[in-house]
């Protein structure tokens, strides 16, 4: 994926790395559309922003997704780049149904379905683009589970290897697919985690980001330096050791 030049959707963008990496990616010089489901962050984003667009999509929906997707090509024909963003993260307690099923539902729903959905109503387009790209967004938490959060771990560990197999079917076209892998960011994604010391810095994880892309336009996986002791662990030989570390540094593993 080139820094520069392209026209991105990102739906799930209204806050958090979703808001700041489309905000630096419309400052490297990009036209940037932001989705998202509050009108009201829409309308504050664009008039904050002048020269971003926006339109409303719930990524839960599959109605809204097809409405958002026709609204956005009639607007935007030379759209090249979609970074499926949207996501949920729940603490949830498996040792009874009742607590748990409404959530891992709503988790897969969003962070599975929602991408799969997206990229269903983009790719005919993208295939049509000299250059474009599908920036699916796991986790440094699809390679060590983290206690307390099993179905947000196993929604990241389905979009890494849809990921892997997307690429390789996608090879035969203009289409490539980039993984971005993010550790713990000091976003409101759990309660308490904007504030966590073990989280990242967020304008330092979009910086990162950003300088990996723009120094390895034709990386399969965007890792920060930080998430490497997740993602590698295995790789490592010292897997076991991660998954006790993550566990044991604060309630949220982060």
């Amino acid at each position: 994926m080139n820094i520069s030049g392209n026209t991105v959707f990102v739906p799930g963008s209204t806050s958090g790395i979703g808001l700041a990496l489309a905000l630096e990616l419309r400052a490297r010089g990009n036209t940037v559309i932001v989705g998202g489901r509050r009108v009201e962050l829409l309308e504050r984003i664009a008039a904050e922003h002048p020269g971003i667009d926006t339109v409303r999509i719930d990524t839960a929906d599959p109605a809204s997704i097809a409405s958002a997707a026709t609204e956005v090509l009639a607007n935007h024909p030379d759209l090249n780049v979609l970074v499926t963003m949207a996501g949920v993260m729940r603490v949830e307690d498996w040792h009874t149904p009742d607590s748990f099923l409404a959530s891992a539902e709503e988790t897969v729903t969003t962070n599975v379905l929602g991408p799969i959905r997206l990229i269903a109503a983009f790719v005919e387009h993208l295939r049509t683009r000299p250059d474009a790209t599908i920036m699916t967004v796991s986790s440094g938490l699809a390679f060590a589970p983290l206690k307390v959060t099993p179905s947000y771990n196993a929604s990241k560990a389905a979009i890494h290897m849809l990921s892997e197999s997307l690429r390789l079917q996608l090879a035969d076209t203009s289409v490539k697919v980039v993984e971005l892998v993010p550790p713990a960011v000091r976003t409101a994604l759990l309660p308490g985690q904007e504030e966590s010391e073990f989280a990242m810095d967020l304008a330092e994880f979009v910086a990162e980001t950003v300088a990996l892309i723009e120094a390895r336009p034709d990386a399969k996986e965007i890792q920060v330096e930080r998430v490497k002791f997740l993602r590698h662990g295995a790789a490592r030989g010292d897997y076991d050791q991660v998954v006790r570390t993550l566990n044991a540094a604060d309630p949220h593993g982060k």
